[in-house]
């Protein structure tokens, strides 16, 4: 039984995990999530990939503590457990800028999937949260790394050490996430979001991703020649429009703020 599908939306790949009732994330499940984003990784066509829950009301609720009932993740024969970290690692680092489209209940695995998202959005009735030191252990799927990257290292120890759960409004404040959308149709609006960005040249739109996920963890000057090298890459690439276009056009497109237009 496969538990993703995938539809492409012009350059736009949506990976919709279903796994009911609750879309809970087994190592079964992550192995095979892993086997779907190596492919889109090889992909000719799909831009960005957007990973986002089939389930009413989750994203991908937790990791299945099934998993861990007997023997613990190091000697689980459900699975591979490194396939987490894989996951998390591949969705960092494909090429395609990815997005988490969190349409519900995104708390422990779930939520560490969404930090090694490129963006994330979430829909009104979203709740994010890592909750794993309330069960006696850690984050430890990139958690405690990614988070405090991402919103600072006293915000992310107020959620992890208290076990907070936040809703999406909270998150957006944080920085969490990037945008709100309504939960009516909340994918067709992600699509519409995403759709600028899956437009651009490919080529640039790898190389930026990578010199922003790559480049933050590195020295500014390690960074900065990073930057160069990667431009240095697609200046003859088809498409590229950096070396001829006047200053005030590269990256002048503008979006408007979501809860003004989709209301």
């Amino acid at each position: 039984m496969s538990f993703f599908a995938v539809e492409h939306h012009d350059a736009i790949a949506v990976v919709t995990f279903t796994r009911p009732p609750r879309n809970l994330m087994n190592l079964v499940a992550i192995g095979e999530l892993e086997a779907v984003l190596r492919d889109l990784a090889a992909s000719t066509t799909a831009n960005v990939v957007v990973l986002t829950g089939g389930v009413d009301g989750s994203f991908i609720a937790h990791a299945d503590l099934e998993d861990v009932a007997d023997g613990g993740w190091a000697t689980s024969a459900a699975g591979d457990p490194q396939s987490w970290v894989r996951v998390c690692a591949l969705l960092e680092s494909m090429p395609q800028p990815t997005v988490a489209a969190v349409n519900g209940q995104a708390w422990g695995g779930g939520c560490e999937i969404c930090l090694a998202c490129t963006v994330r959005v979430a829909a009104d009735a979203a709740h994010f949260g890592l909750p794993e030191v309330s069960l006696g252990i850690i984050p430890a799927f990139g958690g405690t790394q990614r988070l405090p990257r991402l919103i600072g290292p006293g915000k992310a120890a107020h959620l992890v050490l208290w076990a907070e759960i936040i809703g999406a409004d909270e998150a957006e404040r944080l920085g969490l996430v990037e945008a709100v959308f309504p939960d009516k149709d909340f994918l067709d609006h992600v699509i519409e979001w995403v759709a600028p960005m899956a437009a651009k040249p490919r080529e640039a739109l790898f190389a930026a991703k990578r010199a922003i996920t790559a480049g933050v963890r590195l020295p500014l000057e390690d960074g900065l020649r990073l930057e160069t090298e990667l431009l240095g890459g697609i200046l003859g690439a088809p498409g590229a429009s950096v070396a001829s276009a006047p200053v005030a056009d590269v990256g002048a497109t503008t979006t408007a703020e979501p809860r003004a237009d989709l209301g």
